[in-house]
């Protein structure tokens, strides 16, 4: 009998990820995978990043719409309900043996709730990590302790997830798909990714990607304000800037780039990139700005400063090509100055990213394998108390 594995796909951020993850997994004949797509993938608003999927010759076993419309607390929850419902009935039919998710999105918490009570074997990425400038992280969290099995990016990382109570030989560090990808997704030549974005990059360029820090009430137009006052200043680079997520006032976010890239030479607005010109733009850009947690896991293997603004990704670990600032555009110029030093070129061209080597999808799919496939799965969870607390 073949084991059936769902895999859920939400966004633009974590299909990228998991996409070798899906591919190595097909090649496996004792699985049948089964890749579910939801959220903004199937939203016009958010570049219908589904045909992603279908181009990469990904077959999709369900679309399911849950988005809400608005950008309201409310519209949150009413998407985290539509998940809850809606994936119900699907686990309901289809009796995944496991269901693999990635990452800290609301939508995934309810989808993995409604996994939960059909009592199926969660497998999660990547557990363990802070954001603390974001509702993220207590998501994560709980999501963390309706999994089974779980994926870290850091050994860090991996001893915090056990601390949440998960036995130790469920707890996997296996280092970050993002690092994966930037060392083997072939990349687009300059010229190709200007043809594709119909934008000539013949300055010196930054990726700007900013999502709302959705533990500040009313926040995301003074702080993007400020982040757009700090691009104008500098109008020796012109900028691709990606739209934000749909969490609580992103759609406020994404107007404000429309406007500001409908009066800007030097700028272009993509809903989204895709990882394969995702990855391109980063290999070929002088840095990156925002508060994406790219910045941090993605971008320091290819050798380019982060600029990472404000409180939404505190606490992760970071590189040494990484600089912190606040969302004021005076601290925000101030950084993108030293990015383009000299002395900072130079750090992050020599920085070492520090979630792992690039090897991630082969160990992971190793791990499902020898787990799905024991004589007996007891799914029951005892906690495990770490010794000396």
């Amino acid at each position: 009998m073949k084991k059936v594995i769902s895999i859920l796909t939400t966004t633009r951020a974590d299909y990228g990820l998991l996409k070798p993850i899906i591919l190595k997994l097909k090649l496996v004949e004792a699985f049948d995978i089964r890749v579910v797509v939801t959220g903004t993938h199937l939203s016009t608003e958010f570049g219908s990043t589904k045909n992603e999927l279908y181009e990469d010759g990904i077959i999709v076993d369900q679309e399911i719409e849950i988005l809400d419309d608005g950008d309201s607390a409310l519209s949150v929850t009413n998407t985290m309900g539509n998940a809850l419902i809606k994936f119900g009935k699907y686990f309901n039919h289809i009796k995944p043996d496991m269901l693999i998710i990635l990452g800290d999105r609301y939508e995934t918490l309810a989808i993995a709730i409604a996994a939960m009570n059909q009592r199926i074997l969660i497998a999660h990425l990547y557990g363990g990590e802070l954001t603390e400038g974001a509702i993220d992280d207590s998501i994560r969290h709980a999501i963390t302790k309706l999994s089974y099995l779980h994926f870290t990016s850091t050994e860090a990382y991996r001893k915090r997830v056990i601390q949440l109570g998960e036995a130790p030989e469920r707890v996997f560090c296996v280092g970050g798909m993002g690092v994966e990808n930037a060392k083997h997704v072939l990349t687009m030549t300059k010229r190709e990714l200007e043809n594709s974005l119909d934008f000539l990059l013949d300055q010196p360029f930054a990726v700007v990607t900013f999502h709302p820090e959705t533990l500040q009430d009313h926040k995301a137009k003074e702080y993007f304000t400020e982040v757009l006052s700090a691009l104008e200043k500098h109008k020796d680079m012109k900028y691709i800037i990606t739209k934000a997520n749909a969490d609580a006032e992103g759609r406020i976010i994404n107007q404000m780039i429309d406007d500001f890239a409908m009066n800007s030479r030097n700028c272009i607005a993509v809903a989204s990139l895709g990882t394969r010109r995702y990855l391109s733009a980063l290999k070929y850009a002088s840095m990156v700005i925002g508060n994406s947690s790219s910045g941090l896991l993605e971008v320091p293997s290819f050798g380019i400063p982060t600029i990472n603004i404000g409180q939404r990704q505190k606490g992760r670990i970071q590189a040494t090509s990484v600089i912190n600032c606040e969302p004021r555009c005076e601290d925000i110029s101030m950084a993108m100055d030293k990015a383009t030093s000299e002395a900072f070129i130079s750090i992050a061209k020599t920085t070492i990213n520090p979630y792992g080597n690039g090897e991630t999808s082969d160990r992971i799919v190793e791990i499902i394998g020898r787990f799905l496939f024991q004589e007996t799965l007891n799914l029951e969870k005892n906690f495990y108390d770490c010794e000396g607390i």
